[in-house]
């Protein structure tokens, strides 16, 4: 079972030139899992909060693509927060973790690389259940 600490900021690769840069995300190199599905979060109004469940099951690298917001990461007893502002620096998030996003600023864009596609019996959409899941599968 996965906690908070289990979860790192990872720096990607950046190829710089004088045209711009470009980082490149691949499949079992520098992501430790298959990439089954990706999805991004922009124009969240100023002050809204996203996210707010965990998975059993699904690991996530989150990239801020532009702009900048905070994860405020939860395993049932501790807590960590990580502020995302450059997209060469990726977010790993361990499956059992809680996560709600907060402190979006104007334009930003959350890039979501899953290694899962969607399943909605992969999601703990209650903080009590998923405390409930956290204490059952505690190893003794």
């Amino acid at each position: 079972m996965y906690n908070v600490w289990d979860c790192k900021i990872v720096d990607l690769s950046k190829v710089h030139n004088e045209a711009g840069n470009i980082t490149v995300l691949e499949n079992n190199k520098n992501i430790p899992f298959d990439i089954k599905r990706i999805y991004y979060l922009y124009d969240v109004p100023m002050g809204a909060d996203r996210g707010g469940h965990g998975h059993y099951d699904l690991q996530q690298y989150i990239v801020a693509a532009s702009g900048s917001f905070t994860f405020v990461l939860d395993d049932g007893v501790n807590k960590n927060e990580f502020f995302l502002n450059d997209p060469s620096k990726a977010l790993h998030i361990q499956p059992g973790i809680w996560r709600e996003i907060k402190g979006f600023s104007s334009g930003s864009i959350c890039l979501v690389l899953a290694s899962h596609e969607y399943n909605e019996s992969d999601y703990i959409r209650d903080y009590d259940e998923f405390i409930k899941y956290k204490n059952d599968t505690q190893i003794i």
